[in-house]
């Protein structure tokens, strides 16, 4: 039997998503006892302590399922962000939620429109459904609002905004985002994908529950996976008003998030003042990386995440492979159609200087 006969013609057009390399990988393949991974966007400190000690917590109890209604996660984030309960959405990290998103509402042959580069995501969500991608590119790293608007056609169905962007690190601004949904079509939902908020440091970043409470097409998606340091645990988080978050929920398949992540996940909301170490850190270490870069003159795009995107000047891949050989993993965006530029994390003060250290020994070499 060809069973690639059998497949469905989307699954073929599919470029599977490509992670950045485990540190266990890298170890056992080129015998290092010292890796450092800076490709995935993660916490530098890791996980909450209170984080920890509630997922143990719980650990007892895990031959049972968990509450399918999530209703202490639930009310704790429609507490800490004011809101109803039933605007909250839960996930096996945000990716989940963009499936039910495209699941609940693209038809084969509808459009999505998202910039290009964004996160990989919307692209192989899209596509496995039969949708048509429309890509529109970044202007000068950033958002094109107006190419946005001008690629939605009456086929359009979902418009997916990064803010701040991956692999980027840059946002659109209050107004800008205003002036979009101002204008979007009616029957087009606006997905605001805000992975990294917790990281933004300009006054200007949209309060974009606002829009959701004010009535605009919006579904804002969170995550417990970059700032909150939970990523092993897979949960992400959004809100949509009920005349939305009501038909997503018919896609949700059962007991989707695990009561440990979902119990760590109340704990983290709770222990703000680890949130904001977790912040001054990145901001910390964010600066040491401007200043390294800068006296190895190399170009970068000032960034609102938790990472930044550097060009080379050279092929990222060379770059990124020297890099590997010392212990230090990165991830080359050739797959984002920048094959100079490197997306690097911030970490610690220490995990920023041996990667800026790394980095003049590679290409001085």
């Amino acid at each position: 039997m060809d069973w690639a006969s059998r497949v469905r013609k989307a699954v073929h057009r599919l470029k599977p998503y490509v992670p950045g390399k485990p540190i266990e990988e890298v170890q056992r393949e080129l015998g290092l006892t010292e890796v450092v991974k800076l490709a995935s966007n993660e916490n530098p400190l890791g996980p909450s302590p209170k984080a920890i000690e509630a997922a143990m917590k719980v650990l007892p109890e895990a031959h049972r399922y968990p509450d399918d209604s999530y209703f202490r996660l639930r009310q704790k984030i429609a507490s800490v962000y004011n809101v109803p309960p039933d605007w909250v959405l839960l996930g096996r990290g945000s990716d989940e939620i963009l499936l039910h998103i495209v699941q609940t509402f693209v038809e084969p042959g509808d459009e999505v429109v998202f910039s290009t580069p964004s996160f990989v995501m919307y692209d192989i969500l899209s596509t496995l459904m039969d949708a048509v991608c429309v890509k529109v590119p970044l202007r000068d790293y950033i958002h094109d609002v107006a190419g946005l608007l001008d690629a939605i056609s009456e086929r359009t169905k979902i418009v997916f905004i990064d803010n701040p962007n991956n692999p980027a690190g840059t946002i659109l601004r209050d107004r800008a985002v205003r002036s979009l949904l101002d204008e979007i079509p009616e029957g087009v939902i606006v997905v605001l994908d805000e992975a990294y908020a917790e990281f933004v440091e300009s006054q200007d970043y949209p309060k974009s529950l606002d829009y959701v409470r004010e009535g605009y097409p919006v579904i804002v998606l969170r995550t417990f996976s970059k700032a909150y340091g939970l990523a092993g645990l897979r949960v992400g988080y959004g809100f949509a008003r009920t005349e939305i978050s009501q038909h997503l929920l018919k896609v949700r398949e059962p007991f989707n998030v695990s009561s440990i992540a979902a119990a760590a996940a109340e704990a983290a909301l709770d222990d703000t003042e680890f949130l904001e170490r977790v912040r001054k850190t990145v901001w910390t270490g964010k600066r040491l990386m401007y200043r390294g870069l800068e006296q190895l003159g190399l170009r970068y795009v000032p960034t609102e995440a938790n990472f930044v995107l550097i060009d080379v000047q050279r092929p990222a891949r060379e770059v990124a492979d020297a890099l590997l050989r010392k212990g230090i993993i990165v991830r080359p965006c050739e797959p984002f159609g920048l094959p100079t530029h490197l997306r690097v994390d911030i970490g610690t003060p220490e995990t920023v200087e041996r990667f800026i250290d790394a980095l003049k020994s590679v290409l001085n070499a």
